[in-house]
């Protein structure tokens, strides 16, 4: 006996699917590339320096950084939105842009975690970001500091794959 699924089971599984689409968009994103997790990782300290800057009230800090490093953050947005359109197609822009939200909103809700200690403990990080040497890699600082990030991205291997070869006797019909 075969079982036949009902178009009311076929639906259900659908509307299942795209549930599940809704639910977990980055994975069905593509993974990210090296410099694509080098930009989302500066686009993390950035954002944190921003949220430092406005909880604790060090913008002209905030400044010297963006001033500072304005050629690598000018780098960092075009590699955030070569990903985003890569990634999602279509709707790259407003994946970004929902990114950058919640990128913000995840790095307050951490500030607001930790109260009084919040400025105690971050502002030093000015410190460290301004006392890199010139030509410093501010991608590796960056990932060195484990920024909280509102997605997980999987870095793309970047090994080349095995090529297969075709022998004689399966070229021929």
């Amino acid at each position: 006996m075969r079982l036949v699924p009902s178009r009311r089971s076929i639906a259900r599984l659908l509307t299942v699917g795209v549930i599940l689409g809704q639910l977990m968009p980055s994975a069905f994103a593509q993974c990210a590339r090296p410099a694509d997790k080098a930009a989302l990782d500066i686009a993390g300290l950035k954002s944190e320096l921003m949220v430092i800057a406005l909880e604790c009230d060090v913008r002209d800090r905030y400044n010297d950084f963006v001033g500072r490093f304005k050629s690598e953050l000018m780098n960092e947005e075009r590699g955030l939105n070569a990903y985003f359109a890569r990634a999602y197609g279509r709707s790259g822009r407003a994946q970004h842009d929902d990114y950058i939200t919640n990128l913000a909103n995840v790095q307050s809700e951490s500030g607001i975690k930790r109260g009084t200690f919040f400025c105690k403990e971050n502002v030093g990080l000015f410190d460290q970001v301004l006392a890199l040497p010139p030509g410093s890699d501010l991608a590796s600082f960056a990932a060195s500091k484990q920024l909280v990030q509102p997605i997980d991205v999987a870095v793309c291997d970047t090994t080349a794959p095995e090529r297969r070869t075709r022998t004689a006797s399966a070229s021929h019909h």
